[in-house]
């Protein structure tokens, strides 16, 4: 089986699509505002997955299942059936259940905790089989929905990764659903490490003396020297510091720090170098504080994916192009890097414009949406046209 770039008479029909999606904008509105008012914090996304196990059932898809990881499945089938396109979105959140989960309806934009990230790209899921019925597309193979759980931190791709490695139906490309930003177009994975790196106080009597550092100081030793290794300088390399946690009190010496990072790089075998000058820096800076320092890896990514030349990348671009999004390349570490280590073509998308990701003031745009969901209509026409028929 292989893909050829068919996006003759998509390109035409999507400013028409689109203006199409407008006439639903109170559905569209609705299942959003739904989706992101359900809790989901990475493993306890339960009753976002049975909202949309039900979603799938009232539009009559066939093969609806909720799998032992808590992934939410359906089949959307195609008129011929002979090959099988995956459309996944993640349906869990950074935010725990304490926190408000109210969604705002303003004029131009929805607002709540979770909504970009990825209540909308989750929404989308649940209503494309009824954007489809009303729009009169039919598919000529089967478009599998997905609603993956576990995918946020140390949650590590677990839905996605459980369901690729279980699935009966053979996944012949796959289409991974963000939120923001519309004009995302990823088609290749990082190298990357996310981890912890985790200082402890030594004994009760160590803190008695008083030339105690404490673990923040001990924290911030190992952070000035990771900043000095060479390679997070050159290009395509990079370190993201999450957070810090430490201390309780302005006259107590914390027992405990904690630094999240992510690793990044392009290069095949940098993230790896890096790895191990990092753990020599927390040896070396251990050894003369006396603290217990730990470098603690929750994620593991190998870079590769599809080349840019390859036919859904060229026709996600002309489909971009047809409606006027101008596409921003860039390398993810999030869903398709489980397609790509499964050796299947696919591309991550975004749905719309947003501000304040992972803010409890997370919003997004509510015009732009019109024109991401035509996108992924036109994408997924094409690669079902594209897929050669045996």
């Amino acid at each position: 089986m292989s893909l050829t770039l068919q996006t003759e008479n998509i390109v035409e029909t999507l400013p028409d699509i689109r203006q199409a999606l407008r006439h639903y904008r109170e559905i569209i509105l609705a299942s959003s505002v739904m989706m992101g008012e359900i809790p989901a914090p990475t493993n306890g996304e339960e009753e976002r997955i049975r909202f949309l196990s039900d979603r799938f059932n009232e539009s009559g898809l066939q093969n609806i299942s909720i799998d032992e990881a808590g992934n939410a499945t359906a089949v959307l089938p195609g008129q011929e059936g002979r090959h099988n396109i995956l459309l996944e979105a993640h349906v869990d959140t950074v935010f725990d259940r304490s926190v408000d989960h109210s969604v705002a309806l303003g004029t131009d934009v929805l607002k709540g905790p979770g909504i970009a990230d990825n209540s909308i790209g989750a929404a989308a899921v649940s209503i494309l089989p009824l954007m489809l019925e009303k729009l009169g597309i039919r598919f000529s193979n089967n478009i599998i929905l997905l609603g993956a759980v576990q995918s946020q931190g140390h949650g590590d791709l677990g839905g996605i990764r459980f369901f690729l490695d279980h699935v009966q139906m053979p996944i012949h490309a796959g289409v991974c659903l963000a939120g923001i930003h519309l004009g995302r177009l990823s088609y290749s994975c990082l190298g990357m490490l996310r981890g912890e790196i985790v200082c402890q106080a030594p004994t009760e009597t160590f803190w008695e003396r008083s030339n105690a550092r404490g673990a923040i100081v001990n924290l911030n030793e190992i952070l000035t020297r990771i900043l000095s290794i060479s390679e997070l300088d050159e290009p395509g390399t990079s370190l993201i510091l999450g957070s810090i946690k430490a201390g309780n009190a302005f006259n107590t010496i914390p027992s405990q720090a904690i630094l999240r990072f992510e690793l990044r790089s392009e290069k095949r075998g940098k993230v790896t170098i890096v790895q191990r000058k990092i753990a020599e820096i927390i040896r070396a800076v251990a050894a003369d504080s006396e603290a217990q320092t730990e470098l603690r890896v929750i994620t593991r990514r190998k870079p590769g994916g599809i080349k840019s030349n390859h036919p859904i990348v060229e026709g996600t671009r002309a489909i971009m192009a047809a409606l006027g999004i101008e596409p921003t390349v860039a390398p993810s570490v999030g869903a398709l890097s489980a397609l790509i280590a499964k050796n299947i073509p696919g591309v991550t998308l975004g749905l719309t414009s947003g501000q304040n990701l992972h803010e409890f003031n997370e919003q997004i745009q509510i015009e732009p949406i019109f024109t991401g969901l035509a996108q992924l209509i036109g994408v997924l026409q094409m690669i079902d046209r594209g897929i050669e028929r045996p």
